[in-house]
């Protein structure tokens, strides 16, 4: 629909090209349609002044049909010229407006395009430098990714290492004799253990703890049946887990009876013996999935014990042999406190003879200074005496006598 593009008064009325306060570059497209809006209003003008002048002329020959042809050639003429000025000055005021609004709006899409161009710059920056700290926080937890690809690689391995171990019966045997002779060397004295024990039915014991009488001597066995708890751990359907727990039972109840017939000898071991299981996951199995086992092993007198209840209880054989060898070396401590009780009474009495000798020696000493203190007092009299004075009477029969008496203490 065209606007109109004239006022009352003939003034031309310029249609509205502000654009809107957006900051993005579709603001360039918006100001060319509003370009395009403005041309398509200047020819909808054109042509609306066109069809104003042809209706007017439409007009004036009908009006000028009744007069002589040359009236009407002359108003023609003259209606043509007055609606070609005011077409020109119209078409003027539209291209100076148009021209104008042009500058303008170039103007404010130049400065539009600045500020667009400023803020896509301080927002690529701002992107940018986000997006290097987000790669190099990035970078940092792949390199954390692979220093724990790397451990969990090298614990695979030690994994599959374990379970070859444990695969073999011989290996098997040696990795539970490793981990009970490293409780054992952490719980108890050098002395008071044997490793690899020979009995005297021949059998060898992993470990025999020497403990006294009674119980005595305990062995502790080491070679526990593995394969039937892999087998039972990598059982897929509940007729494999079935026959592997029934495996279980069979192997642990073997092992269990081999042990009571091999290391329980009267009168030389103990009456019973202990079954280490060098897993805490395989003693939790056996207590929780096999209670009917660790009855069985009670009434053999087998003990079954892991690397956490094996370190308690041979916590509890060190203090019973603590209090045995207290036991054995309590005459000796008697003896030994009789001599120290001799010692002690032996001090008391060279005390009293040395309390004796200073008893003595300080009287020695009081006498010494009484007769100091007489002499000093003599040799002051002899000190004072005039000899001049006395001299003429030493004559005396009386004073020479005086003077060969000897001085008094």
């Amino acid at each position: 629909m065209c606007l109109p593009v004239l006022a009352a008064g003939g003034i031309i009325a310029t249609p509205d090209l502000r654009l809107p306060q957006q900051k993005h570059v579709a603001g360039t497209n918006a100001g060319r349609q509003r370009v395009s809006a403005a041309a398509s209003a200047a020819g909808c003008w054109a042509g609306t002044m066109a069809a104003e002048w042809t209706g007017r002329t439409s007009v004036q020959r009908q009006r000028a049909g009744s007069s002589a042809g040359g009236t009407r050639r002359t108003l023609g003429l003259q209606g043509l010229g007055e609606a070609q000025q005011r077409l020109a000055g119209g078409l003027s005021h539209v291209a100076e407006a148009q021209a104008a609004a042009q500058t303008a709006m170039l103007a404010t899409m130049e400065r539009r395009l600045e500020e667009v161009t400023k803020s896509m710059g301080d927002t690529l920056h701002g992107q940018a430098t986000r997006t290097a700290r987000s790669l190099g926080d990035l970078q940092q937890r792949l390199e954390a990714i692979d220093r724990a690809q790397a451990n969990i690689e090298k614990l695979s391995g030690d994994v599959l290492g374990l379970q070859d171990i444990l695969a073999n019966k011989q290996t098997r045997g040696a990795f539970g004799e490793i981990q009970l002779n490293d409780i054992v060397q952490k719980a108890l004295p050098a002395d008071s253990y044997t490793m690899q024990a020979t009995l005297s039915n021949g059998r060898r014991a992993d470990c025999l703890i020497h403990l006294p009488n009674p119980p005595g001597p305990i062995v502790i066995d080491s070679k526990f049946p593995l394969e039937a708890y892999e087998k039972l751990r990598n059982a897929k359907d509940e007729r494999a887990l079935a026959e592997a727990a029934r495996d279980m039972r069979t192997a642990v109840r073997s092992h269990l009876r081999a042990i009571a017939e091999k290391y329980v000898i009267d009168g030389e071991t103990a009456d019973g013996a202990l079954m280490f299981l060098p897993s805490e996951a395989v003693y939790a199995e056996l207590h929780a999935s096999f209670p009917e086992l660790i009855r069985e092993g009670f009434a053999l007198r087998v003990w079954t014990v892991s690397p956490t209840t094996c370190m308690a209880t041979l916590n509890t054989m060190r203090a019973v042999l603590k209090d045995v060898r207290m036991r054995e070396q309590a005459g000796h401590v008697r003896r030994e406190l009789a001599l120290l009780a001799k010692d002690v009474e032996r001090l008391g009495d060279r005390v009293g003879n040395l309390d004796r000798h200073f008893g003595q020696a300080s009287k020695d000493i009081a006498d010494i200074k009484i007769s100091a203190e007489k002499a000093g007092r003599r040799a002051q009299r002899l000190d004072n005496f005039d000899f001049e004075e006395i001299a003429p009477q030493a004559e005396d029969p009386r004073f020479a006598q005086a003077a060969t008496l000897p001085l008094a203490e």
